[in-house]
């Protein structure tokens, strides 16, 4: 505990006080998944069938959590979510796309797109950050593109089809796992694993449908140059085989294969749904009741179920509030550091309790309503 801040007491301490919104809380369980797992897995081959077994394990595992569609495959590749979006540039729109941008990691997928010069100009329809745009129909693109959580802001956005030909691609990266979503309503649903999965980053994982594989192996026939560790195809290819065409972080599918696993004994998406709701019910609830707080995302249906950004009136110094927070060992509820708003910022994944929730809104209570909140 810092000598500069008070000792909170032990009644609003959560039993764990990780809120992080990516990285995010692991459960103790995972960790040990890595432990038992590194005899005979970590340090050999991932083309050998020790660590294949547990990428199909996993790949199983997920469709299985989002009851895939018939012809709907999992696959994956290396870079995380980042990588996915310059991979698509190349091998999934094939010459215009659409983009709804409603924050900071919507906007990067058609910055991506804007800046590849064998494409198109996108169309790009925008909302203020705490806002979004309704998922529409976007005149003469092939592909539409848009966050399913908006995890610099709190912002949710649904997943569903528009009356369009376009591939519909959903970045998912803090929703998967967490958000209700029908996946016949996506072509591309792809996200990393450091969010709801609680694993480390550095993969991406994608569900895709036919439709979305026939447009890889379309693209990836042509004479457009590919660069070999962004070629879809390829991690198609590999995928289908277990593996990854670079070596893949082994801790990182253990711990991720042990949270699927996890999440599909208890109740699959509808049991995680039930618990990212109670917990942003019991934090938004809070936030309307609260003297001086407000939730930023104004209109109920578009706040997210697993990050919650909630502002504060002048007089309440919210950086204050994490500082006093973080010396008690309640940590990463600052806001999105581009954002620049006096709020804070939380994480409700899947593996976050409500109970542990509910406590953190009394932490920021006893903080404000004891003066150590105070701009």
């Amino acid at each position: 505990m810092s000598d500069q801040f008070p000792t909170l007491p032990a009644e609003f301490l959560p039993e764990d006080g990780r809120f992080g919104c990516g990285p995010s809380k692991v459960r103790p369980a995972q960790i040990d998944a890595i432990v038992s797992g590194a005899t005979g897995i970590i340090g050999t081959s991932h083309r050998q069938p020790a660590v294949k077994d547990v990428v199909g394990s996993l790949r199983e595992g997920l469709s299985n959590l989002f009851s895939l569609p018939e012809g709907y495959e999992i696959v994956l590749s290396l870079g995380g979510a980042t990588a996915f979006w310059d991979a698509a540039t190349f091998g999934l729109i094939e010459k215009k796309s659409g983009h709804l941008s409603f924050g900071e990691f919507s906007s990067k997928f058609a910055k991506a797109s804007k800046q590849a010069p064998w494409l198109e100009a996108p169309v790009v329809i925008e909302a203020e950050p705490g806002d979004a745009p309704a998922p529409q129909a976007i005149e003469g693109v092939d592909l539409i593109g848009w966050a399913h959580n908006e995890t610099s802001t709190g912002a949710m956005v649904p997943v569903v089809r528009p009356d369009t030909e376009a591939l519909i691609a959903i970045d998912a990266t803090s929703g998967a796992g967490g958000l209700p979503v029908d996946m016949k309503n996506a072509d591309v649903y792809y996200f990393s694993p450091q969010k709801c999965f609680a694993s480390d980053g550095g993969l991406w994982f994608a569900a895709m449908s036919p439709a979305a594989i026939e447009r890889i192996e379309k693209i990836n026939a042509s004479d457009r140059f590919i660069p070999a560790f962004l070629n879809l195809q390829t991690a198609v290819d590999n995928s289908r085989k277990n593996q990854t065409y670079n070596t893949p972080a082994v801790a990182t599918l253990l711990m991720m294969d042990d949270q699927v696993k996890w999440m599909n004994a208890n109740g699959g998406l509808d049991g995680m749904v039930k618990r990212t709701t109670a917990s942003s019910d019991i934090l938004y609830n809070w936030a309307e009741a609260r003297e001086g707080a407000t939730p930023f995302v104004q209109d109920p249906a578009k706040r997210s179920l697993v990050v919650g950004t909630i502002d504060f009136d002048d007089n309440i110094d919210a950086a204050k509030i994490a500082k006093v927070l973080r010396a008690s060992g309640i940590v990463d509820i600052e806001p999105y550091r581009k954002l620049g708003r006096n709020q804070l910022r939380i994480g409700m994944f899947p593996a976050i309790d409500s109970t542990d929730v509910e406590k953190l809104t009394k932490a920021i209570d006893w903080a404000i309503d004891n003066g150590h909140a105070t701009a």
